[in-house]
């Protein structure tokens, strides 16, 4: 990690895209303060500073992944309009559903492990926009039963896992072991299954 400390930021994304992921812990570590900086100014509804702290951290994490070192801009530049694009989406989400952004990324792996006949992958499958807009509003409330559920650390680990993270990558983030990651989508995928298998009817 000393030597990877010494290269650009440039360098690291190249890194990244070979695979690297001590290079990705690198830049995360070197962009954590700045991340906490931009922040500071939203506010969550019906959240806290850590909740955003965590979706800018997203925001840094799509950034560093998604940076192509070909182009004429730096990559901190770039990091900075990620991270501001992630917070402003997730803030205006917000504003207007408790947790919008769990019901954009809800996973169909979440629930009955795919199966063709999951509730989720019913919702693509709407013959007209009132049926797709009571199925999204169903939708909104299943994910809310869900997540009111959720302890603490497993809703930050839902976050984390629909943004696209490894398990590794949480641990580190969450300051957590991967064991406690993976036990904690676990449970969270035995919650999960009254609100989103096939027949699920639990939105009282």
């Amino acid at each position: 990690m000393k030597s990877l400390s010494q290269k650009s930021d440039e360098k690291l994304c190249v890194m990244v895209s070979e695979g690297n992921r001590a290079a990705e812990e690198c830049l995360v570590i070197r962009y954590r303060r700045m991340v906490r900086v931009y922040t500071r100014p939203y506010f969550l509804a019906g959240g806290d500073s850590e909740d955003l702290l965590q979706e800018g951290m997203i925001g840094l994490l799509s950034a560093i992944r998604t940076f192509d070192a070909k182009r004429d801009v730096r990559f901190q530049r770039y990091a900075e309009t990620c991270i501001q694009n992630r917070l402003r989406s997730i803030v205006r989400s917000a504003a207007s559903g408790k947790h919008e952004p769990l019901n954009q990324a809800i996973s169909l792996e979440l629930s009955d492990g795919g199966k063709s006949d999951s509730y989720c992958e019913k919702l693509g499958m709407e013959k007209n926009p009132e049926e797709a807009l009571i199925n999204r509003e169903e939708l909104s409330l299943r994910v809310d039963n869900l997540v009111d559920e959720l302890s603490a650390f497993e809703e930050k680990v839902l976050r984390f896992y629909l943004g696209g993270l490894s398990y590794s990558q949480i641990a580190f983030l969450t300051g957590r072991q991967v064991k406690a990651v993976d036990n904690a989508i676990q449970r969270i995928r035995r919650k999960a299954i009254p609100y989103f298998s096939s027949g699920g009817n639990s939105v009282s």
